[in-house]
């Protein structure tokens, strides 16, 4: 972007300004610290200018938004055309509860609904289950059969909402379910709009939810996508999650590059199956956190969206366009909320939101300041949500394309984090003898990722500990005050209400319609075909969650309770 004579003259004129301005003031008074680094400890310098970007072409690097390689957004118009879709976590309790906190979101200005669900519900797991014991309804939704999706979504035209579903080993049930409500609603499968998180590969190598090995977890995953190309098109089958990777304690460069590497390998395993490239990767979505360091996450979503569109083109063959933009729903830093004066998380959840915002996400959740402690309130909810409506139509961050492009700092940083996170992808890759797929497969069953994350989370904490890394309210600015506001609490009768309504569901089905489906769907394991009619049939004679579940588990010898998580 610069000649170079021009770069000559600028480094001429840093050197002077280094000796005759900053010299005499750092002798005089110094810096407040010796090193400045981001959260993920990224080396900040004291000054950027057009030397540290002097390599950048900027029709190969940046371009133009809506155009190859996506730096600067998927779409020409970005937020000028229409905002992110605000979409609020939501889930506790029974459905009829959850149904409720849904209507009063949609009635506060939200534009897209996301499903949490209780731990027995992520795993797989029946209310009735003995594993299910004081879990039920804890910490999202209880769902065991179709007749709770029922519920869940009463009221609700889903031919008219954007759903998404957060949920892994049984997210195929889940997807099934909301597929035959969408049949009962008379909505087009063709119509049907929303994300399944349904990331298995992320489960292995973090947040550690599972009920079958890894490779027949991504012949399911894979089963959602296939399906989903053909007949429900406007969703996204599988939402590749960097977050849960960088709660665990990643830095932003590994959450970038595990989560990439991960999104690679469902597209080789999809194409290893005969799939076109172009007729699955448009509806491939990915989900990042977003953390405190504001310049280090606009810099890491902008290396994402130009890593993956030159590896979709180079790698993969890639024709159409929409195949090689990345689109990814964000949310804020749940590990970076604190139970300590909770109203300062408020702050943080709007810097988050800030650094989603300028890095161009298509859908933001703002966690809720209460969400170290409890579910979030009524209260909390409105003023996370409200922090998004206050960015869109207030902040003026949503008024221009990439605010932030050009500046050297975040030119310079999107620069580093492409090249080491590329780095890490590299060695995927070599680790799967040139298959990422198969280098993230290795990397799950030799320990890989988790001593990257493990000796990342440790460092993080050391500089805490030795305030090198400044927590409000943690580790300085420290109150004795009792800041802990009011709390949602689950009520203890709703895991018995939920026992008593499946268990009137088992009272009232066809039992012979539900043990025919699920013979069907041993069936169809046997025979390692496509599993989603077979569950999509399985769910509508409402069989239930546990019930499916254990019919994949049964194929793999009780793999939960092998590895410790029964």
């Amino acid at each position: 972007m610069y000649d170079d004579e021009d770069l000559a003259a600028i480094r001429e004129s840093r050197e002077g300004w280094e000796a005759e301005t900053l010299d005499p003031t750092l002798d005089a008074y110094g810096e407040r610290k010796d090193r400045f680094a981001t959260v993920s400890n990224l080396e900040i310098d004291r000054l950027y200018d057009p030397s540290d970007v002097e390599d950048l072409d900027y029709e190969e690097d940046l371009g133009n938004p809506g155009e190859f390689p996506y730096t600067r957004g998927p779409y020409p118009t970005m937020y000028r055309g229409r905002t992110w879709t605000m979409r609020q976590f939501a889930g506790f309790g029974s459905a009829e509860d959850t149904n409720e906190r849904f209507h009063y979101l949609i009635e506060e200005g939200q534009t897209g609904l996301s499903t949490a669900f209780d731990m027995p519900s992520l795993m797989g797991l029946d209310s009735d289950d003995p594993m299910a014991l004081g879990e039920v309804g804890r910490e999202g939704v209880a769902v065991d059969t179709l007749r709770d999706m029922e519920i869940l979504f009463d009221g609700i035209d889903i031919g008219e909402v954007s759903t998404s579903f957060t949920i892994n080993p049984s997210a195929s049930v889940i997807y099934a379910m909301y597929l035959a409500l969408a049949d009962q609603q008379d909505v087009p499968r063709e119509e049907v709009r929303g994300t399944l998180q349904n990331d298995m590969l992320k489960e292995f190598i973090a947040q550690k939810e599972w009920v079958i090995p890894p490779e027949p977890s991504l012949d399911i995953v894979t089963d959602t996508i296939e399906f989903a190309a053909e007949e429900t098109p406007k969703f996204s089958p599988v939402s590749i999650s960097g977050y849960h990777i960088r709660e665990a304690g990643s830095t932003a460069v590994q959450e970038l590059a595990f989560t990439l590497a991960d999104g690679f390998a469902y597209v080789e395993d999809a194409m290893d199956r005969g799939l076109d490239i172009d007729e699955f990767a448009p509806q491939l979505s990915f989900f990042f956190n977003s953390h405190n360091s504001i310049f280090e996450e606009v810099a890491k979503f902008r290396a994402a969206r130009r890593i993956y569109a030159r590896v979709m083109d180079e790698w993969y063959d890639a024709e159409a366009e929409e195949s090689k933009q990345l689109k990814f729903h964000t949310q804020t830093a749940g590990q970076s909320l604190t139970a300590q004066q909770p109203l300062n998380n408020i702050v943080r959840v709007t810097i988050q939101a800030l650094a989603g915002v300028f890095g161009g996400t298509q859908s933001l959740h703002t966690n809720s300041y209460d969400e170290a402690l409890a579910l979030p309130s009524e209260e909390a909810v409105r003023v996370a949500l409200r922090t998004q409506q206050i960015i869109a139509e207030e902040s003026g961050a949503a008024d221009s394309v990439d605010p932030l492009a050009g500046s050297f700092m975040v030119e310079s940083l999107t620069d580093e984090v492409e090249e080491e996170a590329m780095e890490y992808i590299e060695t995927i890759k070599e680790m799967g003898d040139g298959s990422v797929r198969d280098g993230v497969l290795t990397g799950i069953e030799e320990g890989f990722f988790h001593r990257e994350i493990q000796e990342s989370s440790y460092e993080y904490q050391e500089r805490v500990e030795d305030d090198e890394e400044v927590v409000v309210g943690v580790n300085k600015y420290v109150s004795e005050e009792d800041t802990s506001p009011e709390v949602l609490h689950v009520d203890e009768e709703v895991a018995e209400h939920q026992r008593e309504r499946l268990a009137a569901v088992k009272e009232e089905r066809d039992d012979d319609a539900v043990e025919a489906a699920l013979d069907d769907l041993r069936e169809a394991v046997e025979a390692g075909e496509n599993l989603m009619p077979h569950v999509i049939t399985a769910v509508k004679a409402y069989a239930s969650m546990g019930e499916i579940m254990d019919v994949f588990e049964a194929e793999h010898g009780g793999y939960r309770e092998k590895v410790g998580l029964a």
